[in-house]
């Protein structure tokens, strides 16, 4: 099962409807065939660390991913004007989609949280419980900041009012 198909992808994109029906007139099937390349891109990243092909349902981050990169590539296969401002902008989240998708799969502590491979137990966010505890109320803070002023007094030859 593929993570969205044309119509999901014209739900999530910023690009207009009109736009992807115009390359699919052109080009039959052309927008699923890229949201599945894309998609195979980004599993190919992740496999090492995540459980991929991602179940339903397919984790938002990834979603937004696959959508930026394949408007973007939408744009370009159904040409643009040099002179388009919005151009620079869709460029640059496709860009941060896959430096994202590139984080993810190289970081040491993980910064996304996706279902991690069952096989292993190396890499990955990893949920643990509480590392530290502690009984004091939220007023001891103070307590110890007027110590603490009255040691720094006591040091200089002052005296704490």
């Amino acid at each position: 099962m593929a993570y969205q198909d044309k119509d999901a992808f014209a739900n999530r994109t910023t690009m207009p409807v009109e736009f992807i029906d115009e390359i699919e007139t052109a080009s039959a099937g052309w927008t699923d065939t890229q949201l599945g390349l894309v998609e195979a891109k980004i599993n190919a990243r992740l496999r090492k660390r995540y459980a991929v092909p991602f179940a339903a349902p397919v984790p938002d981050v990834v979603l937004d991913w696959q959508t930026a990169i394949v408007t973007h590539r939408s744009y370009l296969r159904r040409g643009i004007d040099p002179t388009d401002a919005q151009m620079v902008d869709i460029k640059a989240a496709a860009d941060e989609a896959w430096a994202e998708v590139k984080e993810a799969a190289d970081a040491a502590n993980g910064l996304f949280d996706l279902p991690l491979r069952q096989d292993t137990t190396a890499d990955g966010v990893s949920k643990t419980s509480t590392l530290a505890y502690s009984e004091a109320s939220p007023y001891v803070g103070f307590d110890v900041q007027a110590d603490a002023g009255r040691d720094e007094d006591s040091n200089r030859g002052g005296t704490f009012t």
